[in-house]
């Protein structure tokens, strides 16, 4: 047996304070869910003037970063996204009743080397949905800054 840890109520909170503030910033209406290691929502929440599809949507995307250990947009990123035509898992959006993510806005949480959850943002386009999800993985390796190392970064594949 190995120790674990585990990703809890208070950590989930800050890193969706910090996605949701940087989307203040950029001006975008987000929806950020902060998963467990099994996919499940730990926090889910919505900007006052987000879609409605976004909660359902931002936990896809978490529950795929979480659950498959990657970034959501690495399987479709030409040319070997593993989801693209003709590749390996092309498909796999439909596996899970359809909550397979397998587009931008999902990224694990690496916590020294193990995916301990996954973020996921739905609301803006990539880049904005990215800088968010970047935001709340910074916040996280700076609170637990000298005693565990996060891997903060977009394109996450473990």
């Amino acid at each position: 047996m190995k120790p674990s840890l585990k990703i809890e109520r208070a950590e989930a909170r800050l890193m969706a304070d910090a996605a949701l503030k940087k989307a203040r910033e950029i001006g975008v209406a987000e929806t950020v869910c902060i998963a467990d290691d099994g996919g499940f929502p730990l926090l889910l929440e919505r900007m006052d003037g987000a879609r409605i599809t976004g909660p359902q949507i931002a936990w896809n995307k978490a529950f795929t970063a979480a659950g498959h250990k990657r970034s959501t947009h690495l399987f479709t990123t030409p040319p070997n996204g593993p989801a693209l035509p003709g590749n390996e898992a092309f498909g796999i959006q439909l596996s899970f009743e359809g909550r397979f993510a397998a587009f931008v806005g999902g990224y694990p949480i690496v916590v020294n080397g193990e995916v301990v959850g996954g973020v996921g943002l739905s609301g803006g386009n990539g880049e904005q949905d990215t800088a968010c999800g970047v935001a709340a993985l910074q916040a996280l390796a700076e609170h637990l800054a000298g005693q565990h190392e996060v891997l903060v970064a977009a394109d996450i594949k473990k």
